[in-house]
């Protein structure tokens, strides 16, 4: 049977549009929905655009659970992958999928990691501290933010010329690669 991933995204969903392009061809996986917990994200556009069901929930829905898990359910949902997911995935869902929910983090965790460690607050902290590299971070999702077992990471070279911009394209760039290899790997084996 061809597992069921659910796409979870809060923003403009690039990262939600590539890995289902990336397995449009070979139908070695299926996304039959994508949720987020925000009404007006473009996420829902691409959604649209692909023939895909998108749906909201509000915090306090994420927070509670039931109509996520229902839906989840409802839809034959193996695996949850967050693609720019802001919320924090709370116990009920944990414990709905207990090992299947997968994260990426634009960066190489541990460092910058945690509450509000998102999107260009990553690269911009990145920069500030004149890394020489930065990457990204496929993981499992648990209880605190960023903190699940690291299942893979990548890394890009940068310079001392790097703006958060610049760190921001090189790490999509590992990211639109390195993501859905990576959720097939651990989705199909």
């Amino acid at each position: 049977m061809t597992p069921k991933i659910a796409l979870f995204a809060s923003g403009s969903g690039s990262n939600a549009e590539n890995i289902i392009e990336y397995f449009s061809e070979s139908r070695e996986l299926l996304f039959p929905i994508i949720v987020s917990n925000k009404s007006d994200a473009f996420v829902h556009e691409r959604a649209r655009r692909l023939g895909i069901p998108s749906y909201t929930f509000s915090a306090a829905q994420f927070r509670e659970g039931t109509a996520i898990i229902e839906l989840l359910q409802a839809n034959a949902i193996d695996f949850i992958v967050l693609a720019g997911f802001l919320l924090k995935i709370q116990a009920p869902i944990l414990q709905a999928y207990p090992n299947k929910i997968i994260n990426i983090h634009p960066a190489l965790l541990p460092k910058y990691g945690g509450k509000g460690m998102y999107g260009h607050h990553v690269h911009e902290a990145v920069v500030a501290a004149g890394e020489r590299e930065s990457g990204i971070t496929i993981h499992y999702v648990n209880e605190n933010y960023d903190e699940g077992a690291i299942i893979f990471q990548a890394r890009c070279e940068l310079t001392p010329f790097d703006t958060p911009e610049t760190v921001a394209e090189k790490v999509h760039q590992l990211e639109y690669k390195y993501f859905p290899e990576t959720i097939k790997s651990i989705v199909t084996c």
